[in-house]
This record gives structure tokens, C-alpha cells and sequence, in this order.
């Protein structure tokens, strides 16, 4: 009997120690590897659809001390296109993804819808426009028309990016709430492991009532509504 409650003991020690360590685990990629990441919004069509399901490298941005470092680790610094996951300045809390434009100490300008950098324009295969209209202080007295379409920053300070949605036209970007802190900077999507194509609007309802709706809606239609041919794309 007390043979039989020592392997019943032994056996339990040995499934919990497995469980803390497999939490300690996953703890540690979520936090400091890779986390998966839900496009909610339109805001980067056509590169990142509505109900894409990435993987965002959260080590590619780490800092670094020594410049032998990135030689040896898979880092990098932040470059002009890249796409990045950030906290949102407005509200933390949530995450937001755009595609890096302007570097600190550039001057950005946006005419008719075209960005120039230092007076250079940049050459943005990326860039998605759904509306032709183009606003200007002349024909609008709607400031947000005016910034998404005409738009100048002098100098982007050190430490921050300008970013920007590649559906140029419905983004809620730098040209709004200003440029983006380092500092706010989570990672850059890797690849997309599962993309559903959902309702307009759907991930965006708030309430566990609705987020078990759409979970058993999507179980319900997970093969007539997964773009198959999304799956494990890398995102750039």
C-alpha cells in the first residue's frame, strides 16, 4: 500500500514538474520569442488581409551592446518597409501593425497621396489606394481627409519611426497621432500560420458572448472560409 501511494506520489511530481516547466516555457517565447498576432482591420490590404493569424519575432528587434552581436544572433535594426507590431500610443494596451516610412532626423511629405523623403519620393509597390479622390485644404475642411492625402513632418525625432498602413486610404496611422516610439516597437510578422476569411467588422465586436460566437463560427466553416493558399506565407 505504501509502495503503491509512493509511485501514485512519484508520478504526480513528475506530470507537475512537467506542466510548470512546459508554463515556464511558453512564458518565455510568448514574452520574449514569438507571440501569434490577429489582423482585425483592413488597414494593410493587400499584404495582411482581415483574419490572418501570424507569428510576430519578438527577438528580431532585441537590443544590442556589442557590434559582434548581430553578427552572431539573428538581429536587426529597424529599416525603412519593414512591417512592425506595436502598442498602440493611444492605448497601450492594444496591438496595432503598419510598415515602417520615415526614420528619425528625416523630413517626410506626403503630395496627392505620394511620400517623399527628404524631397525624394519613395518607390511603395505595397501601397494599396481605394479611393481616387484626393483632398486638399482647397476642397475640404475635413483635417483627417486633408493629412491622409497632403501631409508634411519636418524632422521625426530620435527614437521614433513614422508608420503607415499599406491600404493608404483607410489607416489610422503616424499621419494622426504622430510618429511611433522605439521603445513601443513589439516585433515583425514572420508568417501567416492560418488566414480566415471573416466578416467585415467581426473580430472587432467586443464580449466573450461574441468571441465564442465567432470561435464556433469559424470551427463551423474552417474549411470552406481558410485561404489555403495564405498558409505559412512569410509576410514582407
Amino acid at each position: 500500500m505504501k509502495e503503491k501511494r509512493k509511485r501514485e506520489q512519484t508520478v504526480f511530481r513528475e506530470y507537475f514538474e512537467l506542466l510548470v516547466e512546459t508554463a515556464i516555457y511558453v512564458f518565455f517565447v510568448i514574452t520574449f520569442i514569438a507571440q501569434s498576432f490577429l489582423i482585425p482591420t483592413s488597414s494593410m490590404e493587400d499584404t495582411l488581409l482581415v483574419g490572418d493569424h501570424l507569428f510576430v519575432n519578438k527577438f528580431i528587434y532585441a537590443d544590442t551592446y556589442f557590434s559582434w552581436e548581430k553578427k552572431v544572433l539573428p538581429v536587426k535594426d529597424i529599416d525603412r518597409k519593414d512591417i512592425v507590431v506595436f502598442r498602440f500610443p493611444e492605448d497601450p494596451r492594444k496591438d496595432f501593425v503598419k510598415r515602417v516610412i520615415g526614420k528619425a532626423g528625416e523630413r517626410l511629405t506626403i503630395r496627392d497621396k505620394h511620400v517623399f523623403i527628404n524631397e525624394k519620393p519613395l518607390i511603395e509597390k505595397y501601397v494599396y489606394h481605394k479611393d481616387p479622390n484626393i483632398y486638399t485644404k482647397d476642397n475640404t475642411f475635413i483635417m483627417d481627409y486633408v493629412k491622409r492625402d497632403n501631409y508634411e513632418i519636418s524632422y521625426i525625432p530620435k527614437g521614433y519611426f513614422f508608420v503607415m498602413g499599406d491600404n493608404r486610404d483607410n489607416s489610422y496611422d503616424s499621419r494622426y497621432w504622430g510618429p511611433l516610439k522605439r521603445s513601443y516597437i513589439k516585433g515583425r510578422p514572420w508568417i501567416v500560420y492560418w488566414s480566415y476569411k471573416a466578416e467585415k467588422g467581426q473580430y472587432l465586436v467586443k464580449g466573450a458572448g461574441n468571441q465564442i460566437k465567432n470561435m464556433i463560427n469559424s470551427l463551423l466553416h474552417i474549411f470552406t472560409k481558410t485561404r489555403w493558399k495564405r498558409t505559412l506565407k512569410l509576410v514582407r
